[in-house]
């Protein structure tokens, strides 16, 4: 990277829901955005040669066009060319060899991880309240990796893209849907792997009829964690790991949770709701599926990555 100029930043796919998400937060950093005429788009020539010329790709595409984006970067290297890092928002690589999964707060060596990285993948809304809720406690012991986890969550109708955007907004629905029946989401291998869990957790994710918001939970039968765990140690065990943590915080426990209360911003919310009488609990995050879910963990990774001073979760 030129260390006399400003980092350069080409978001490939800056007119969907992400990537505008990411041009607008681009704004708060330091950086060179640089775009391809709107007619040239999709002309490989052009964006060979945008890609040539960057420090940072943003990949705000689908899964096959991702890998297609990937391969033309790693094209520039077989070349000997100049070749970006990249940072990619699909689902493709989040599992792949040779690429470091782009959740920070994750594990002490994570965010180093992400610094010295050529392939970056962004991790997915709902993965990032799975992973933010059971990593440090499966890690510290507290939840085994073999537990049946069950996993619920709800998300505002922009995590849809594009034609679920338009469909709420021109039809005023539905209120609620279920969708994912067939439990082979696409997110589960990062969530299982990323959380630490040796069983595919059971996942039933819906949308409801706002447009951006997130909240993610997962019930727990204390006598089946191991012998004396306690709400208050799982609580303790979050507080503990994400002490410092300018997006991610662990208040107490509430009565009631509203999905969109974060939504606008990068932050997230992890809660221990507790029944000690019935040996239960529920554990939940609660973010923007936009913010910390989408846009928000891809400017904290491209920060990261250009060695500048992320933002703060606002």
């Amino acid at each position: 990277m030129n260390t006399y100029a400003r980092p350069s930043v080409f978001i490939d796919g800056e007119a969907g829901t992400t990537g505008l998400g990411i041009r607008a937060r681009l704004e708060a950093l330091p950086v060179d955005v640089r775009s391809i005429d709107a007619a040239r788009r999709k002309d490989p020539d052009a964006r060979r040669d945008m890609m040539s010329a960057v420090d940072l790709v943003v990949l705000c595409l689908p899964d096959a066009a991702a890998r297609d984006a990937v391969a033309m970067v790693d094209g520039l290297v077989t070349a000997g060319h100049r070749a970006p890092r990249v940072l990619d928002a699909s689902t493709a690589f989040r599992t792949a060899p040779g690429w470091v999964y782009g959740f920070p707060e994750m594990q002490a060596q994570q965010a180093q991880a992400i610094r010295t990285a050529t392939h970056v993948a962004n991790p997915g809304c709902y993965p990032t309240g799975i992973i933010g809720l059971l990593h440090p406690l499966v890690a510290a012991g507290l939840v085994p990796a073999d537990y049946p986890v069950t996993v619920n969550a709800v998300s505002g109708y922009s995590g849809g893209g594009r034609t679920m955007i338009e469909a709420h907004e021109r039809d005023g629905g539905p209120a609620f849907e279920l969708y994912g029946l067939s439990l082979q989401h696409k997110h589960l291998p990062e969530a299982q792997i990323y959380s630490g869990l040796s069983r595919v957790p059971v996942f039933v994710p819906s949308v409801g009829h706002f447009a951006q918001g997130m909240i993610v939970s997962i019930p727990l039968h204390l006598d089946l964690l191991g012998h004396g765990v306690r709400g208050a140690d799982l609580h303790a065990a979050l507080v503990a790991h994400y002490r410092g943590s300018d997006h991610i915080s662990v208040p107490d426990a509430c009565t009631s949770l509203c999905a969109d209360t974060l939504a606008g911003t990068d932050r997230m919310e992890l809660r221990v709701h507790v029944n000690e009488g019935q040996r239960q609990a529920v554990l939940t995050a609660r973010l923007d599926n936009l913010g910390k879910g989408a846009s928000g963990a891809a400017i904290q990774n491209i920060a990261l990555m250009l060695g500048l001073e992320s933002p703060s979760g606002m």
